[in-house]
C-alpha cells in the first residue's frame, strides 16, 4: 500500500535554469484553472462589505468623466469643435482609462503581494501577473454598456464605428498585461517601483489625450502621439465620438510598444520564475 501511494505522488523538481518556451507556455495554460479561482476571489475582495458593492467598479470613472465633461467644456471650449462630440469622447476615454489604472496599479505589485501563496502552492509566478487583467474585466464591459447608454443623453449617434470598442478593450487588455509582466518582475528587485508606477499614472494620465483632442495643443500635439497609451485611447473615442484627428502614427505606436513590452515581459518572467523566491 505505501509502495503504491509512493508511485501516486508527483514530484516537483524546480531548478535555476529556465523552463523551455513551449513547456513553460503548457504549463501556464495547464493552470488557467487557477486564474480563473484568483481573480475571482480578486474582485470579490475588492468590494466585501461595500453597500454598493461592484457598482463602485463602475460608478466612480463614470463620477469623473462626468465632472470632467462639465469642467472641461467650459474652461477649454473644446465643444465648438464640430466634428466630434466632447461629451462622448471624455466618457470613452475616462472609462476605457479607469480599467487600465486600476489593473496597472495592482498588477505592478502581484509577484510580490503573492509571496504568500506561491511559497505554500507551486505554479507559474506570472500567474498572479494575469490576475489583475482579468479581474477587472467586469468592470470594463460594465463600463462600456454605460457608455453606450449615455450616448444617446450626450447626442452622440450611434454609428457602425462602435464595433471598434471590441478590438480597442482586446488591445487595452493586451497593454495593460504586457505593461504588468514588466513592472511586476521589476519591482521584485526594486521596490521603489510601486511608487514609480503610482506616480507614472497620474503624470500619464494628463498626457493622455482623454480630456482634450492632441490637436488643441499646437505643436505639442504630434509628441503626445509616443505615448502607448494615446492611439488606445483613441480609438476607444474614435468609436464613440467620431474622427478628432490622425489616429495612424499613435496606433502604430501603440501596437509596437505593446509588442516590446509582451515580448520582454513573457522572456524575463520565462528565466526568472524560479529565481524570484530568493528576492521575496
Amino acid at each position: 500500500m505505501v509502495a503504491a501511494d509512493t508511485e501516486a505522488l508527483s514530484v516537483l523538481e524546480l531548478h535555476p535554469q529556465p523552463t523551455k518556451r513551449v513547456p513553460w507556455f503548457t504549463e501556464i495554460l495547464k493552470y488557467r484553472g487557477v486564474t480563473g479561482i484568483l481573480a475571482r476571489k480578486d474582485f470579490q475582495v475588492r468590494y466585501k462589505r461595500a453597500a454598493f458593492g461592484i457598482l463602485w467598479a463602475v460608478f466612480l470613472p463614470l463620477i469623473q468623466a462626468i465632472l470632467m465633461v462639465i469642467v472641461f467644456s467650459r474652461v477649454g471650449h473644446f465643444t465648438h469643435v464640430r466634428a466630434f462630440n466632447y461629451s462622448a469622447f471624455v466618457l470613452a476615454g475616462t472609462l476605457a482609462w479607469a480599467y487600465f489604472n486600476a489593473a496597472a496599479t495592482s498588477g505592478s505589485t502581484a509577484i510580490v503581494d503573492g509571496a504568500d501563496l506561491t511559497d505554500k502552492v507551486w505554479f507559474p509566478r506570472i500567474v498572479l501577473v494575469l490576475v489583475p487583467s482579468i479581474s477587472n474585466l467586469f468592470g470594463l464591459f460594465t463600463s462600456m454598456v454605460l457608455l453606450l447608454l449615455a450616448m444617446p443623453v450626450v447626442h452622440a449617434h450611434f454609428t457602425p464605428r462602435l464595433l471598434l470598442l471590441l478590438p480597442a478593450m482586446a488591445f487595452l487588455i493586451l497593454f495593460t498585461t504586457a505593461l504588468n509582466l514588466c513592472t511586476s518582475a521589476l519591482h521584485v528587485y526594486f521596490r521603489d517601483v510601486r511608487y514609480i508606477v503610482i506616480a507614472g499614472l497620474m503624470l500619464a494620465f494628463y498626457v493622455t489625450p482623454i480630456v482634450y483632442p492632441a490637436s488643441t495643443l499646437h505643436s505639442i500635439g504630434p509628441w503626445l502621439a509616443l505615448n502607448p497609451m494615446t492611439g488606445i485611447i483613441g480609438i476607444f473615442q474614435l468609436a464613440a465620438a467620431g474622427p478628432f484627428g490622425p489616429m495612424l502614427r499613435p496606433i502604430v505606436v501603440s501596437g509596437t510598444v505593446t509588442a516590446l513590452l509582451l515580448v520582454t515581459g513573457l522572456e524575463v518572467n520565462r528565466r526568472r520564475d524560479r529565481l524570484f523566491v530568493d528576492q521575496l
